[in-house]
């Protein structure tokens, strides 16, 4: 007679070893299968990038100038919100169907007629238009009832420091735009390639932002960067280099204690805009990437909104989720990586369409 032996199991000591190395395994590829996605993310939203630069070029060719930040309200309409940039270029983007819903003879958010025009547009959350490491909801700026303004990752370069030139960037305002008492309009756009004598390999187009939130937060945040802060003091206008340097040292030490000025404005709306919305669907080269967003008080500006959307003297960078830096189309059709560290001086550089800077590889 065969003696049998009864099956021997796992004593708890070896159940626990053999889950501490899977525990082990798994934090070791936790953070390899977090960089890839963020790879996969980085890799779209660049190509969101690449789109809209291929159709603003188009729209040049077309146009002999670059699609206006903030164009005039349509003729024989009620007062109300121009166009911003992004739906003429439509047309030359995958978004074909959502340009050809817009009637641009009536206002992007209520009609002469009464009620709200081009609703089917501007209600719209169109992923050309959406960073996919965004994290936050889409639901800014209430449409009516429960429906929400469509919103945007993506905004346009209105240029470098607004204390040193306004808007010198790629962008801009058309002529006649209202920027209030405290401007001249000499020098608005719409802008031409051939104006950008620093060349467009060196001009920046386009980058992405953050939207906001419907949430109130402080400096110190993680949520601080979505928002608009305003600093202890001011930088005159015009003004000089060392008051541009001292503005953004000054936007940076905010206390973190603090609390956001405005926390809804960014992105809020890729339909429309106005001037001073710079926020909205703009993005300005004063501080560097991923700082916060400061409303300047010795703006000269006479709109009382422009405190909580920047305005023209105020410092709006671009800002994301991608580890260490942001995405930024150049009017060349190519999109850079420039990272958080880019010296203050070189970003200023890469937001003028015609300052004379030179910038080297080396230093974005």
């Amino acid at each position: 007679m065969t003696n049998r032996r009864g099956r021997r199991g796992f004593t708890l000591i070896e159940l626990l070893v053999v889950i501490a190395i899977i525990a082990v395994l798994i934090a070791l590829l936790l953070p390899a299968v977090q960089a890839a996605r963020e790879a996969a993310r980085r890799s779209q939203c660049i190509n969101n990038l690449k789109q809209i630069g291929l159709a603003c070029m188009n729209y040049e060719s077309a146009n002999n100038v670059l699609p206006a930040h903030s164009m005039r309200t349509p003729v024989g309409s009620l007062a109300g919100l121009p166009y911003s940039w992004i739906p003429p270029i439509l047309q030359y983007s995958e978004q074909g169907p959502m340009y050809n819903a817009i009637n641009f003879y009536l206002e992007p958010m209520g009609s002469a007629i009464g009620g709200y025009s081009n609703s089917t547009a501007s209600t719209a959350n169109l992923a050309m238009l959406a960073c996919p490491s965004e994290s936050n909801p889409r639901e800014l700026r209430v449409f009516v009832g429960s429906t929400y303004y469509g919103s945007t990752n993506y905004v346009g370069n209105l240029g470098g420091p607004g204390v040193l030139q306004v808007a010198s960037g790629s962008i801009i305002p058309t002529r006649g735009a209202d920027y209030g008492s405290g401007y001249a309009t000499a020098t608005w756009g719409p802008v031409s390639i051939a104006s950008m004598t620093d060349g467009t390999s060196n001009t920046a187009l386009a980058s992405e932002r953050l939207i906001g939130q419907n949430v109130v937060f402080t400096r110190s945040s993680p949520s601080a960067r979505r928002g608009i802060f305003t600093p202890p003091s001011g930088a005159p206008v015009p003004g000089t280099m060392e008051n541009a340097l001292a503005f953004v040292q000054a936007c940076n030490n905010i206390p973190g204690s603090q609390g956001v000025y405005a926390m809804r404005t960014p992105g809020q709306m890729w339909m429309s805009t106005y001037p001073q919305w710079v926020v909205v669907n703009a993005y300005t080269h004063f501080g560097t990437p991923n700082q916060v967003s400061c409303y300047n008080p010795s703006d000269p500006a006479t709109n009382a909104s422009a405190p909580a959307y920047v305005g023209l003297a105020g410092s709006a960078p671009p800002t994301s989720n991608h580890p260490g830096g942001v995405n930024v189309a150049f009017a060349d059709g190519s999109v850079k990586f420039i990272k958080d560290s880019i010296s203050p001086q070189s970003w200023w550089a890469l937001g003028t369409r015609a300052g004379g800077e030179v910038v080297s590889a080396d230093s974005l």
